[in-house]
């Protein structure tokens, strides 16, 4: 593919102002923007405010929409961050691109596993690490970045760009739905012919590729309560029916060894496969003993070598997967506490038809009924925490393959 004398401009100046788009990189990966941490909620309106002060530098009309509060499930109240939106070109003859990106990101710290500081932009043999580097600062940050080059070469955008930048992604990006729907109808989201989302994968390290789909998320909690205060098991041991015992009991219902999920009408919902769309499995470009080492697994994976069964889990089909347990005794050391309450918390990864109202449904009534099986003396409350839907779309819509001749070009 020939690229267009414009695009070499563009390109040179990508790689003339790269220590420069780098130190800004570093920049953001410094703000602790964690969405699910409620003492850094205010770091994430500093990142909030930072990436709009990038936007007004562009020349682009920028608005902080408030959210409103969160009512976490221990009764506090936190703000929310504020979304981002912006404008930038309003040139009637031109189609409209709306980017979405988001600026928290995920609880990180050098105990995680993390081989360097993960708040400070490192470089190690040409990779750069750092909480945000990939998901989703630095792909937010390569928009700005292009359309900086663009002015400085002098080049003219070829779309108007609006923007969605939001701050509780990681969190079930809470409040943003609400706003969104209730601005469908404004001038602001009618003039939006396309969207793009920067905040994915590559298949493996080899090969670009552009997403139509991703799986949902319903996150659920179990809780369980054993006794009003923590107990000292050298005085209380085996005389109550421990809170732990009766979670670790419940989480164990969910999935199984070679990782089924156990909730009983869950996958009565989902899309059948049709054999067009295995087909497609066949010639995609995909090493699984290599995706294995990545991983760093001791073993074979769950499917072994199959590699339309390992696309399929990651992609088509759901998956259950168990987070933790809020409440128990977690630092190094020992402690011989029996915990008073303690929380698990699981995740569905829901795919097309399945819905997070009817996923709830599923999962709640399950665990009741696995509770009342357990017949334990103690309370257990099973909730959804957040949910949200499943997305699906066209690969041969004009967006993709606008976004797929790109991707040749660059790459």
């Amino acid at each position: 593919m020939a690229v267009p004398e414009a695009m070499v401009k563009l390109f040179a100046a990508v790689d003339k102002n790269k220590d420069k788009y780098i130190d800004n990189l570093r920049k953001a990966v410094a703000i602790k923007s964690v969405s699910a941490w409620p003492h850094t909620r205010p770091e994430i309106t500093k990142m909030m405010t930072w990436m709009g002060d990038e936007l007004k530098a562009l020349g682009a009309a920028i608005e902080y929409v408030d959210l409103g509060d969160q009512t976490m499930p221990d009764g506090q109240v936190l703000p929310l961050p504020p979304v981002l939106m912006g404008e930038l070109g309003k040139d009637a003859a031109k189609k409209t691109l709306l980017v979405y990106g988001h600026l928290d990101v995920q609880p990180a710290a050098l105990e995680d596993g993390w081989d360097t500081d993960p708040w400070e932009l490192t470089e190690v043999s040409g990779k750069l690490y750092g909480r945000g580097s990939t998901d989703d600062k630095g792909p937010v940050l390569g928009w700005v970045h292009a359309l900086q080059c663009y002015q400085e070469c002098g080049i003219e955008l070829p779309v108007n760009f609006k923007f969605c930048f939001e701050g509780m992604e990681e969190s079930g990006s809470e409040g943003l739905d609400k706003m969104l729907m209730e601005r469908q109808n404004t001038k602001f989201m009618q003039e939006v012919d396309f969207c793009c989302i920067s905040d994915n994968y590559w298949l493996g390290k080899n090969k670009p590729c552009l997403t139509y789909g991703l799986r949902g998320v319903c996150y659920f909690f179990i809780e369980v309560e054993c006794a009003a205060m923590d107990l000292h098991s050298g005085v209380f041991g085996g005389t109550v029916n421990e809170g732990m015992v009766d979670l670790i009991w419940m989480m164990n219902q969910l999935v199984d060894e070679d990782g089924n999920i156990l909730v009983e009408g869950l996958m009565d919902s989902v899309a059948p496969l049709t054999p067009e769309e295995e087909a497609k499995y066949v010639n995609i470009e995909f090493d699984v003993e290599e995706f294995r080492k990545d991983l760093g697994t001791p073993g074979r994976l769950m499917h072994g070598a199959d590699k339309a069964k390992t696309l399929m889990a990651r992609w088509r089909y759901p998956s259950l997967s168990l987070h933790g347990i809020q409440g128990a005794f977690a630092d190094p050391g020992a402690k011989t506490v029996i915990p008073k309450k303690v929380v698990g918390k699981f995740s569905v990864r829901i795919v097309p038809n399945q819905t997070p109202e009817l996923v709830e449904k599923v999962v709640v009534d399950y665990c009741n009924k696995m509770w009342a099986n357990r017949k334990s003396p103690n309370k257990m409350v099973a909730s959804l925490f957040h949910g949200g839907r499943c997305w699906l779309s066209d690969p041969d819509h004009p967006n993709y393959t606008a976004g797929s001749r790109a991707t040749q070009m660059v790459y």
